[in-house]
């Protein structure tokens, strides 16, 4: 789709603050100068915030800082004045109860930042999982040209000889240690070989996944999302960003010119082929309604069922971020969707080249890592949208991570009220379970938890586990991080908090899952289901105040992005009045 830059030179909106010689635009700029900037700076020329999440509270965003650096560097060198300033930073592995509660908080953070200060354009640093949708949620809200970059992944890990995933293995080495097949002492050795650079999780979990859907998208340049957070490219691709987004502002390209339809449709297409992180959907769909287009659950199925997972890497595969990188990277998984048909080629992107010519002539240098269509690691990789009575607004589940024996399933339901129950009964030998069940675990949603934590990828017990057993199908609200594995239900909507027939399933009922046709079913009447509904009530804690009423009041479903009620599709004016 052709893009039409604007004129240049124009005024800007920057110049709202900065542009005239009346006691306000004195008063804006006399201030700034108390840090030593000189009156040239202010010549009409675009002034670029760089938003950074860097926090040493958010581990994934502790390098920011010099990349900020970096980026400077690139706007100085275009012609522009940059501005750096700090959001809320959302980092996953510290945050309680869970980063995801606050990922709203951040973009209306981010949104309210741009909007009340005077930026004609923005470079988003982001790396830790809801850094980047939540930065790209406030961005979009304002609609003044933006571009991403990402920390970059860690270096690969290694342990006895071993690769170790940042998170799958946490998990696995967990279940191990359960299992009686690792000591507790080497446990404890491994978690120095766990993260050892600068960086975001080094397989494809949510923070690599986002950083690929924020390419995919075409908000950040082409070979973004890979480059280790430790390799001078990831430096050269921050200046070069700072010089680029110098020019979207003289071009007023902006996030509405870019985050259209058909790059929802490439994303969602590229998260199938990486084998992506099932977060993706709950952020894209909250991206998607900033911008107000109607993307769904159902575009998910449609888009990404028949996308082949071809990228060899952990949770789905046996290689990380860093062996994707040198095979080259994201560009090359583009391609391939392009010579498959799979890609809108005419998406524009932060580059002004649309998506196409940006990786056409790119090169894949190991095929073991990025694989050829014929020997894909599932031929059917995306995100399965299942529905039925258990779900009826739709739950997911991510089949390039889960046991293919598993994929059509009937078993009994072993229910966990909370992740309170879950953890007071899961490592009793007396809890009447085993392989062949179905286990269940409510209140774990939007409202629920609050937050939707990342709990839904439950341990198996300690009983099944000993059978050399590693997995089992798991039913529940909650979401799973994108370095977990298995045969999960995620997502389940309406959750169990806001009554959905999640909150109504007992011990023993019998539940169907068959994704194939994508069908998640409890094995009860309709009478019984809507006696059960009709005499439920709530059990989960309502917040008395604070941000946490606030989020519980006004979040919406999974199904639609648990993005805030009144946030969706409005944007507003871009430019707000003068106080003084």
């Amino acid at each position: 789709m052709a893009f039409k830059p604007a004129k240049w030179p124009r005024k800007l909106r920057s110049t709202e603050w900065f542009g005239g010689t009346s006691r306000d635009h004195i008063y804006h700029r006399s201030w700034m100068k108390n840090q030593g900037l000189p009156d040239d700076l202010f010549d009409g020329r675009p002034v670029i915030g760089i938003c950074n999440t860097w926090s040493q509270l958010t581990p994934c965003n502790a390098h920011l800082r010099d990349l900020a650096e970096r980026v400077k560097h690139g706007i100085y060198e275009a012609g522009g004045f940059p501005v750096e300033f700090p959001v809320f930073s959302t980092g996953e592995s510290t945050l309680r109860p869970t980063a995801m509660m606050f990922r709203n908080l951040a973009s209306m953070d981010v949104e309210e930042a741009i909007r009340g200060t005077p930026l004609d354009g923005v470079v988003l640093l982001v790396g830790c999982d809801k850094t980047t949708p939540s930065l790209l949620m406030g961005a979009a809200s304002v609609d003044i040209p933006s571009i991403v970059v990402t920390g970059g992944p860690m270096l690969n890990g290694w342990f006895q000889g071993e690769r170790v995933g940042s998170g799958t293995h946490l998990w696995k080495f967990s279940e191990a240690v359960k299992a009686g097949e690792m000591t507790q002492e080497e446990f404890l050795e491994a978690e120095a070989a766990m993260s050892r650079s600068p960086g975001s999780c080094n397989t494809m979990g949510t923070a690599s996944t986002m950083a690929s859907m924020a390419e995919a998208l075409g908000m950040a340049l082409s070979g973004n999302a890979a480059i280790p957070a430790v390799d001078s490219r990831r430096r050269v691709i921050a200046h070069l960003s700072g010089r680029r987004i110098v020019q979207m502002v003289k071009d007023d390209l902006k996030p509405s010119d870019i985050l259209t339809r058909e790059a929802f449709e490439n994303a969602i297409r590229t998260n199938g082929a990486i084998g992506g992180s099932t977060n993706a959907v709950i952020h894209l769909l909250a991206i998607a309604g900033r911008v107000g287009i109607d993307l769904s659950l159902d575009d998910w199925d449609k888009a990404g069922r028949d996308i082949p997972t071809i990228v060899n890497l952990m949770p789905s595969g046996k290689y990380l971020m860093e062996e994707f990188f040198y095979a080259g990277g994201l560009p090359v998984v583009i391609k391939r969707l392009g010579e498959a048909g799979m890609l809108n080629k005419d998406a524009i992107t932060v580059s002004g080249e649309t998506m196409w010519d940006q990786v056409k002539d790119v090169k894949n240098w190991n095929e073991d890592v990025i694989l050829p269509a014929e020997k894909a690691l599932t031929s059917q990789g995306g995100i399965a949208v299942l529905k039925g009575n258990l779900a009826p607004n739709g739950a997911v589940l991510k089949p390039s991570a889960a046991s293919p024996h598993l994929m059509q399933h009937k078993g009994r339901a072993v229910v966990f009220e909370d992740i309170d129950d879950y953890k007071a009964k899961i490592n009793d030998d007396a809890l009447d379970i085993d392989e062949t069940c179905v286990m269940v675990l409510k209140n774990c949603g939007p409202k629920g938890y609050p937050g939707m934590s990342e709990v839904g990828n439950m341990g198996l017990p300690p009983k099944v586990l000993k059978k050399g057993i590693t997995d089992m199908v798991r039913i529940s609200d909650a979401r799973m991080s994108g370095t977990a594995y298995g045969t999960v239900v995620l997502h389940t909507s309406p959750e169990a908090a806001a009554g959905g027939p999640l909150a109504v399933v007992k011990d023993g009922d019998m539940i169907e899952l068959d994704v194939p046709n994508r069908k998640i079913h409890l094995d009860i009447s309709e009478e019984e289901l809507s006696a059960r509904l009709a005499d439920w009530k709530p059990s989960h804690h309502v917040p008395d105040s604070g941000y946490a009423r606030l989020f519980h009041d006004h979040v919406q479903g999974a199904d639609t992005g648990a993005d805030f009620d009144f946030l969706k599709g409005c944007r507003g004016s871009a430019v707000p009045k003068d106080s003084h």
